[in-house]
């Protein structure tokens, strides 16, 4: 079952949602830009492991400024730098919004390749829009998320969809996964995004992902590949042997979710977990 575009609850002035995680199916680095940046192309697909991000209106004596408050997993980076606040602010310029205190509960593993900050941005966003009738289509809220960072607008429209460019493009995409099972393993290291692209290999594929999602998905195994592993792996071995061990418990395709950490297997029927990982993050989903 895929994540819906909806809020779940909301009681007076408290608004809550859940923003929700992402894997990768494949990603091919096919160039580097003179920004500095590099052009990608992956498949994006939405899954059930989610935070929970709330806030609430500040009162009149202290209406124009926004606070945030954290528990679940610790985050590093400062209050300043993280992407609720900032799209707090990316809003702010353009609309009177009134000052708010946020509740940012961390569940989705930082540095884990599964989105986490970047859905946190996109669903301020898309909250701040709804709770306070700003009227703001989702193209331009894609336009604001884009601001925040390239897999920010995907969380937007929250859709399977093959992401282009640096990965900010997007065109949804239609496969079937549909009763499925879905195991996310993340063996508690963070990967850095900026390194992992530092050390990648560039190449065009040979065909685009755009096609090749449309193959049965016990294909994919031989024909979508994530670049990432060919310069992670070799740094990390415990994460090539994870995906080692997630074909040996029976997955029709297994690979690493964006830069890693995190390491997903589809199977076709619910695995069992093996002892080896009860040191690990596990989740596991009906698709």
């Amino acid at each position: 079952m895929l994540i819906e575009d909806v809020y779940i609850y909301r009681n007076f002035q408290l608004m809550i949602c859940f923003p929700n995680a992402k894997i990768n199916i494949g990603l091919n680095i096919t160039g580097r830009r003179r920004d500095g940046f590099h052009n990608i192309e992956t498949v994006l697909f939405p899954i059930e492991l989610c935070d929970v991000l709330e806030f609430v209106e500040k009162d009149n004596k202290d209406k124009d400024s926004c606070k945030l408050n954290c528990s679940g997993l610790e985050l590093k980076d400062t209050a300043d730098n993280n992407l609720c606040i900032r799209a707090y602010k990316l809003l702010k310029k353009d609309y009177d919004l009134p000052g708010i205190i946020i509740h940012l509960h961390k569940i989705i593993p930082i540095g884990s390749g599964l989105g986490g900050g970047s859905s946190n941005g996109a669903y301020m966003l898309k909250s701040l829009n709804n709770e306070f009738h700003l009227n703001i289509s989702n193209k331009k809220l894609q336009e604001y998320a884009e601001q925040l960072g390239s897999d920010c607008p995907f969380f937007i429209s929250n859709k399977p969809a093959f992401s282009y460019e640096t990965g900010n493009k997007f065109r949804e995409v239609d496969f079937a996964l549909e009763g499925n099972y879905l195991v996310i393993v993340y063996p508690n290291i963070q990967i850095s995004t900026r390194q992992a692209y530092s050390k990648a290999f560039i190449k065009q594929p040979e065909a685009s992902l755009e096609n090749l999602i449309q193959l049965p998905v016990n294909e994919w195994k031989n024909s979508i590949r994530n670049d990432f592993e060919s310069t992670i792996f070799p740094k990390y071995p415990d994460l090539k042997n994870i995906k080692k061990e997630l074909y040996e418990m029976g997955a029709i395709y297994a690979s690493l979710s964006g830069s890693g950490s995190s390491l997903y297997g589809i199977f076709s029927s619910l695995p069992e977990i093996p002892k080896k990982f009860k040191n690990y993050f596990i989740r596991q989903y009906k698709i």
